[in-house]
């Protein structure tokens, strides 16, 4: 029984398309997830609600919690959950625990999460343990055409630790993780594309190899493009000649950088903003880079009683501005504004020019927090180390002190080092001193080594115009 029964039967005299993947049996929603290679963020689950006017489905996405409130208030109803073995008497050609999440093929009234409906596909159980279903975005749309729509999800809370302590700077007091609590309530937060979900699977995989990297970054032509460009720019002066990714990998950067890197310019394939101003997309991305590169380079300059990990530094530097990305994304106008004002008033630093524009409008409760702590909140949503999150969180702060405070202060000097070059957003007035002393580093040579990685990276400067093309 590769799919149920019903649920085969409705499928086809709809015209909904998906796609079987079968996989050995599973014993449990997360086995079957694994093994039929699906992607978490894009799997959809499937709860079966009761009152006394009868069951109602409800659809929210695998790693998200549901807020049966929200229900009960929008349905004006007081529905309960049901147990997986009262849910299975309503799917009876189901096999237990692998309910599908199309109720409607069953006769039940569905409840769908909005967030969910944005997806460019998602996958599902098929109500058989050994086959999994793959629906486009278009076919899961005409699927719940008739389903109520509204958000009902509730993600794992970002906790105020991982953003910083006692920062209270929202409207109404709302700490940091009532923020990001709200903003997944009121916001359609991008979910990560699955090219960068698979890469930071890969690299959590202690059997990963470069094949499987490879195989994930040769599936998206630009970004193989962009891979092979980077590796034969002149950062890394190889003359000979690369003809596939796994050249590019083996001979001259690495499964840890290629990994960083493919993962950074994957994940921001899931924002929409302008190209041009200061904070554009092309700026963002030559900011990026040259951060990613001249903070690896410090990191392996820095004390190594430190500790500090090159490889991490390089994501850490790659991904700190991420939170510029999603204000972009999340609200054109006042990203329209900011950008503005950072094009007219370059000796301002991020952090005053956000409050003229944070204090206005009715964005202002979310993110008068500034762009670093907006980041943060996605980054971790995503499931980012951690030392990457509370580097995008804190790297405008110059005066933490706590958990990964060497990482942060790596990238706010390297930070420093690329503004002398007119490169980045960050202030020129900060004490340069200070942080090569923490990082153990000699002031000097710290000069000396953004100026040679400032040169070599302007070989990344076409590469930069090809990413947001």
């Amino acid at each position: 029984m590769p799919i149920a029964s019903k649920l085969s039967q409705h499928l086809l005299q709809h015209g909904i398309d998906c796609q079987p993947i079968h996989h050995p049996r599973s014993a449990s929603f997360e086995q079957a997830i694994e093994s039929s290679g699906a992607v978490p963020e894009l799997t959809l689950k499937a709860i079966v609600l009761l009152d006394r006017k009868g069951p109602v489905m409800a659809v929210v996405p695998y790693l998200a919690d549901l807020d049966l409130p929200v229900v009960n208030k929008t349905l004006s109803r007081e529905l309960q959950m049901l147990s997986a073995d009262q849910s299975g008497q309503l799917f009876k050609d189901c096999e237990p625990g692998n309910i599908p999440a199309l109720g409607m093929a069953y006769g039940l009234p569905i409840l769908i999460d909005s967030e969910v409906l944005e997806f460019d596909h998602c996958f599902m159980r098929s109500g058989c343990a050994s086959t999994m279903l793959r629906l486009p975005g278009r076919a899961l749309r005409m699927a719940m055409k008739g389903a109520i729509k509204v958000n009902v999800s509730v993600w794992p809370e970002v906790v105020e630790k991982t953003l910083g302590d006692g920062v209270n700077a929202c409207r109404g007091n709302l700490s940091l993780d009532g923020v990001a609590k709200k903003l997944q309530q009121v916001y359609k937060l991008p979910p990560m594309p699955e090219t960068a979900v698979r890469i930071l699977h890969l690299t959590s995989d202690p059997d990963s190899d470069v094949f499987s990297l490879s195989d994930i970054i040769e599936r998206d032509p630009s970004l193989s493009a962009q891979i092979m460009r980077y590796a034969r720019s002149a950062l890394f002066s190889y003359r000979g000649e690369l003809t596939s990714i796994k050249d590019a990998i083996n001979i001259v950067l690495g499964f840890d950088r290629v990994s960083k890197l493919a993962m950074g310019i994957a994940a921001a394939k899931a924002f929409s903003i302008s190209e041009d101003g200061p904070l554009g997309l092309k700026n963002f991305w030559q900011h990026a880079l040259y951060s990613g590169v001249l903070s690896q380079a410090l990191a392996l300059m820095s004390d190594p009683e430190l500790h500090l990990n090159d490889k991490d530094a390089y994501l850490n530097g790659l991904l700190h501005n991420f939170g510029i990305l999603l204000i972009g994304h999340l609200f054109p106008p006042e990203f329209k504004m900011l950008n503005k004002l950072r094009e007219s008033e370059p000796e301002s630093s991020m952090q005053d020019i956000e409050q003229q524009v944070f204090g206005m409008g009715s964005a202002q409760q979310f993110i008068a927090l500034g762009h670093g702590s907006m980041g943060a909140i996605l980054l971790k949503m995503w499931g980012m180390p951690e030392s990457t999150v509370k580097v995008a969180a804190m790297h405008q702060n110059f005066s933490y002190e706590g958990e990964y405070e060497s990482e942060v202060k790596l990238v706010q000097l390297s930070n420093y080092l690329l503004a002398q070059y007119g490169i980045g957003d960050e202030p020129l007035d900060i004490d340069a001193t200070e942080l090569c002393l923490a990082l153990g580093i000699d002031e000097d040579k710290a000069f000396a080594l953004a100026e040679l990685t400032v040169d070599q990276c302007r070989s990344l400067d076409g590469m930069t115009s090809q990413m947001v093309a």
